[in-house]
């Protein structure tokens, strides 16, 4: 039960932290959201499965959501 407890203290931590800087974040976004341009994941070097913006390029979500 303690193990359960804890595990959902650190859940409900995380989910604050996000709910925080989303908040003060201006506009309440993240930028750079599109996973798929990192590099570390995005090895070949292809564009964005979301948005379409190439590895070197700001994510396009905000124009594609628009």
């Amino acid at each position: 039960m303690k193990l359960a407890l804890i595990a959902i203290g650190l859940l409900a931590l995380g989910f604050a932290g996000i709910a925080i800087k989303i908040w003060a974040k201006k506009g309440g976004e993240f930028e750079g959201t599109c996973a798929s341009n990192n590099p570390l994941i995005n090895g070949e070097g292809e564009n964005c499965s979301f948005c379409g913006a190439r590895p070197d390029e700001k994510c396009l979500s905000d124009e594609v959501a628009a």
